[in-house]
């Protein structure tokens, strides 16, 4: 297993196509606004390290019996499930911010059964070809992103009724040794941070567009292959040198929008080609591996925004009011309801025909959705409890000035014995987590982050059992029919 340091320079060997800013970046890993983001995703490798951390950060490979990082591993009983839950808040808690490596997790656990499902039907050799692939990963402790989401146009029409065909990934050409395909994914989370890219198809498909019906993996450094990074909010402030401004120096995120232009696969590296009825099977269980991660990750976010609750409620004086208590006390409720739901979705876990096992798909999705809602309050919460100052700080080269600094170390000062560079440094944590470059892995994400509230209403509705339930008022109420 790789250290931190060993991921760090495992990137450095990858040439891609990387842009930022209207400029192609030559070592992206150097770049302030990229930094945090690896120093989130190397934690992952770090805990593996750490005494106190190890067992829930490594496990024995199901494939080999050797040591591997949990990340790499298929879920082999309800249980793991359940680690996988605890590590993720763990990691939450270190970080504050997105660690970006779940989605491809999530992506090789439900390609896993997907694939086998899909050989027993077609007589295909789809997963022997994604076994292969997972041992490379786990031998070489690598990171993948797992890429899901198209940019889709046109919402109302089909892959294939698009004024432009490239809006949905697909193949454009089949060769003897592979395919080429064509098109983007977007909103992909720590591409850069990533050594492989997990392709998957968007949505259920139909055979008319079964040229979209792919699933594949390739290095990201793969010719044809070029990352655009997006802007994040208040981004630039890594870039002015200062340490309290930024919010979290340390630790962040990115997103990127990612264009294949005819780019080459190798059959090997194929896992669905045109299978077009099993699309939906792998988007189902992809996202109910991804709605179940959210019980984790955005639990130990909010475990940092109730600390950080509890502090500034301290450094104003205002600890002790009666009305502070009572909210705080709500945001406790509200997230560890969410860790709950995540608990939950993993101890009823069942074994696929591989062995792997996957979430209840239902608790997933109620996961999910109230995901959606909870991190909200509690983050309005702790608006509510920091004050005003949140957004009405003055810069940190104010504070620093030999004039002015002085004048607002004195008149921005709360409880006496509290450092006035403590509060400031506090405050900007909570700007940077609610409405910051934080705000995306925790905010945005959690409304649109594996799909946005609807998605998960319609998975709820098309799972739950009414016919069932019905039955259980008849024979209460002596309805004979």
């Amino acid at each position: 297993m790789k250290t931190s340091e060993e991921y760090v320079n495992s990137l450095r060997n990858l040439k891609r196509d990387v842009y930022l800013f209207g400029e192609k970046l030559e070592d992206p890993l150097d770049h302030p606004i990229i930094k945090p983001s690896t120093n989130a995703i190397a934690m992952t490798y770090e805990l593996a390290h750490d005494s106190q951390f190890r067992n829930l950060a490594t496990v024995p490979s199901s494939l080999t019996g050797i040591p591997i990082n949990r990340f790499t591993h298929l879920h082999q009983s309800a249980a793991e499930l359940v680690e996988k839950i605890k590590l993720q808040r763990v990691l939450g808690q270190k970080t504050a911010v997105c660690f970006q490596r779940c989605v491809g997790w999530d992506a090789m656990n439900a390609l896993d059964s997907v694939t086998y499902e899909l050989d027993e039907a077609y007589g295909t050799e789809y997963h022997k070809r994604f076994r292969s692939f997972l041992g490379t990963v786990q031998e070489k402790d690598l990171v993948c992103d797992g890429a899901m989401t198209d940019v889709k146009g046109d919402r109302s029409l089909s892959p294939s009724q698009q004024a432009d065909p490239d809006l949905y990934l697909h193949i454009v050409d089949e060769r003897k040794d592979g395919m080429v395909v064509r098109g983007a994914k977007v909103h992909q989370t720590g591409i850069v941070n990533s050594h492989e890219i997990i392709v998957m198809p968007t949505a259920s498909i139909r055979e008319e567009d079964a040229d979209y019906a792919i699933s594949f993996a390739v290095p990201t450094d793969t010719p044809g292959i070029t990352v655009i990074l997006g802007r994040q909010s208040c981004d630039l402030r890594l870039m002015e040198g200062g340490v309290i401004d930024p919010g979290n120096i340390r630790f962040g995120g990115h997103e990127g929008l990612v264009i294949f232009e005819d780019v080459f696969v190798p059959w090997e590296r194929v896992f669905m080609c045109r299978e077009y009825a099993f699309a939906g099977m792998l988007v189902e269980r992809f996202a109910a591996y991804h709605r179940q991660s959210y019980g984790g990750c955005k639990v130990g976010l909010g475990d940092v925004a109730i600390g950080a609750a509890a502090l500034i409620a301290e450094y104003n004086g205002t600890d002790r009011a009666s009305h502070i208590r009572d909210k705080i006390v709500e945001m406790v409720h509200l997230n560890e309801t969410l860790y709950s739901c995540g608990l939950a979705c993993s101890s009823e876990g069942k074994a696929t025909g591989t062995g792997t096992y996957l979430v209840d798909i239902i608790l997933a999705n109620v996961t999910k959705h109230n995901t959606t809602r909870f991190p909200y309050e509690i983050l309005r919460l702790l608006e509510d409890i920091a004050g005003g100052l949140l957004v009405t700080l003055p810069s940190e080269k104010d504070f620093r000035h030999p004039e002015i600094g002085p004048k607002i170390d004195k008149y921005l000062k709360g409880k006496a014995g509290v450092p006035t560079e403590n509060r400031f440094r506090l405050l900007r944590l909570i700007e940077n987590m609610t409405f910051g470059r934080a705000a995306i892995g925790y905010r945005a994400e959690s409304m649109h982050g594996a799909g946005s509230p609807q998605a998960q209403r319609i998975m709820i509705a098309r799972t739950v059992d009414f016919e069932a339930k019905k039955e259980l008022a008849k024979n209460l109420a002596g309805i004979a029919l």
